[in-house]
C-alpha cells in the first residue's frame, strides 16, 4: 500500500535553492530508500513551504523511523535557517507539519473522503 504526507512549513523563497540542495545531497543517501519514499517534490509559494511525499507503505510509520536516524536528524539540523514552523507554538516534530487529506479522486478509484 503506497501513502503520500504533505508537510506545511513557512520560508523566504529566496532560499528554495538551498533546501533544494540539502534534500538534493540527502536523496543520494540511504535514508530515502530505507523510510520507503518513492517521490519528493518541494513546492514554495509566497512564505510557504510545502513538501509533497509519496511513501511506498506508511507516512506514519516512516516519519517514526526516520526521527531517530542520525541522517535524518542531521538533515533536520541543516534545514532550520530555512524553514520555521508554520505554528511554532504547536510544533513538536515534522509529524505536527502534516496536512490532513480531506479528499481524494482518482480515475480509477473514484472519490475517497
Amino acid at each position: 500500500m503506497s501513502d503520500r504526507a504533505l508537510i506545511v512549513a513557512r520560508m523566504n523563497p529566496e532560499n528554495a535553492p538551498n533546501i533544494a540542495g540539502l534534500f538534493a545531497d540527502s536523496d543520494t543517501g540511504e535514508l530515502p530508500g530505507l523510510l520507503g519514499v518513492r517521490r519528493r517534490h518541494l513546492f514554495a509559494y509566497r512564505d510557504l513551504y510545502f513538501h509533497y511525499v509519496e511513501f511506498e507503505g506508511d507516512h506514519r510509520s516512516a516519519l517514526r523511523a526516520a526521527a531517530g536516524r542520525e541522517d535524518f536528524v542531521d538533515l533536520s539540523r541543516k534545514l532550520r535557517p530555512y524553514v520555521d514552523p508554520y505554528d511554532p507554538d504547536a510544533w513538536t516534530s515534522p509529524a505536527d507539519a502534516l496536512a490532513a487529506e480531506f479528499y481524494c479522486w482518482t480515475p480509477d478509484g473514484g472519490v475517497r473522503r
